[in-house]
């Protein structure tokens, strides 16, 4: 009975041994890390590396997608759009499925010129308080009626606010009659309604509001692509915020046009450059914009726009296909010259949900880092190229680091744009 006992023990612990072994082999090792689903673009091939022992073979006849099975190596053709499963084998059984997804083939031409960027807001943007000196002293009626820096007034007496100018007249009739005005404000929690009184600066016949507003705002960046057959294009990769109440503007609409790069002012640890420029002389619209998000602003071209270097539509990568090695960005930095110049993705993180930060770049071209000192205010939206494929955007500067930054996956500003590239396979008629 001992021995009988003793020998299930020896025999139970090989067991244990052998399950936690196999459970550190390379060959299982692999199959765990492989991912569960891979996307792949019509056209596209995937590679990865895999032990003796591992097979790989489709799960049905499906024609979208073909495998082959080499000793080291298994590489998966995308032929035509469609879904499909691949099991992975170790010695005849099966140990894990992997959906592949095929898409239809999608391209786009990249950007990399200088855009001038015109925006116009819903109303006016309240972006500071100021004193009225009265013959009572000094106060602010804007303030004193709770109106605060970043509020944006919609409405005064129940008529739609535009633009500055639409704003003058309710202040100086409310001023002279006494009335208060009642205001209706959109804030970040919702919609206010308050009442103010303009109060008259002294020695003047004026009446005033005691806030500083604005109803446009006006930049550059850089265009980063736009979809030929739509004409919906995306640039610059992050938000566009007010310089005075660093909060995002909501836009109404706005318009882009041409931009000449003047001068750079070269970035340094601490304190990032940026480039000067103007608006084309012409100042012909190229654009709406019509979104202004986390991930840059969006709308329309009226016409396609050329850089001189890539104008030919190009595949894209979606978040897991980037690698991190050698890559390119298009931009300007003289006149309106587009230019390739080289960098490095130092790491990329294969997001499943939009996020804006996930690349880290580095500059290494020799010519920018003189010209430039790596990124500047000016430069987001520059596109990334890598292997012949549009991957995303130059987003933000490290402000002690000039030559490094952020960069956003191209495949979150396609759909921020609206343009689905995951388009779904339509049911067949029953």
């Amino acid at each position: 009975m001992l021995n009988f006992e003793l020998l299930r023990k020896i025999i139970g612990g090989i067991l244990l041994v052998s399950i936690v072994a196999l459970g550190f082999s390379k060959p299982v090792q692999q199959y765990i890390q492989f991912p569960k689903e891979v996307t792949l673009f019509e056209g596209q091939e995937f590679s990865f590396q895999k032990s003796r022992p591992v097979s790989a073979e489709m799960n049905s006849s499906n024609l979208s997608v073909s495998v082959d099975d080499e000793e080291n190596t298994v590489s998966l053709n995308a032929n035509k759009y469609g879904k499909n499963e691949m099991l992975l084998e170790l010695a005849g059984f099966p140990i894990k499925k992997v959906d592949v997804n095929v898409l239809k083939d999608f391209k786009v031409i990249p950007g990399g010129q200088s855009i001038g960027v015109k925006l116009n807001t819903v109303g006016v943007l309240v972006v500071g308080h100021h004193q009225v000196n009265t013959n009572e002293g000094k106060q602010s009626p804007g303030e004193e009626a709770g109106i605060k820096v970043g509020d944006i007034i919609t409405k005064i007496n129940g008529k739609q606010i535009e633009k500055m100018s639409d704003v003058a007249p309710f202040v100086q009739e409310a001023g002279e009659s006494g009335t208060p005005l009642k205001v209706e404000i959109s804030r970040e929690s919702g919609k206010v309604t308050t009442e103010l009184k303009p109060q008259k600066e002294k020695d003047e016949d004026k009446f005033k509001l005691g806030l500083y507003i604005r109803d446009s705002a006006a930049g550059i960046g850089t265009m980063t692509f736009y979809h030929p057959q739509s004409k919906k294009y995306g640039a610059l990769g992050h938000v566009i915020s007010d310089m005075d109440t660093k909060k995002p503007i909501v836009v109404e609409d706005g318009q882009i046009v041409r931009s000449t790069v003047t001068s750079i002012e070269k970035g340094s640890n601490g304190d990032p450059g940026e480039k000067l420029a103007r608006f084309s002389s012409d100042k012909e619209v190229i654009g709406n914009i019509q979104r202004n998000s986390p991930f840059g602003i969006f709308g329309k071209l009226n016409r396609d726009i050329e850089n001189g270097v890539m104008d030919k539509p190009l595949p894209i990568a979606l978040s897991h296909q980037v690698k991190e090695g050698p890559a390119q960005i298009l931009t300007v930095v003289d006149n309106d010259e587009v230019k390739l110049f080289d960098i490095e993705i130092v790491s990329t993180i294969p997001q499943k949900f939009p996020a804006t930060k996930g690349m880290v770049l580095k500059v290494t071209d020799k010519e920018l880092l003189d010209k430039t000192g790596g990124i500047v205010q000016g430069m987001s939206g520059s596109p990334i190229i890598q292997d012949g494929k549009v991957v995303g955007a130059v987003t933000h500067v490290f402000v002690n680091d000039p030559t490094s930054g952020y960069g956003v996956h191209i495949e979150w500003m396609l759909n921020e744009a609206g343009i689905d590239i995951y388009e779904k396979e339509e049911e067949k008629a029953s």
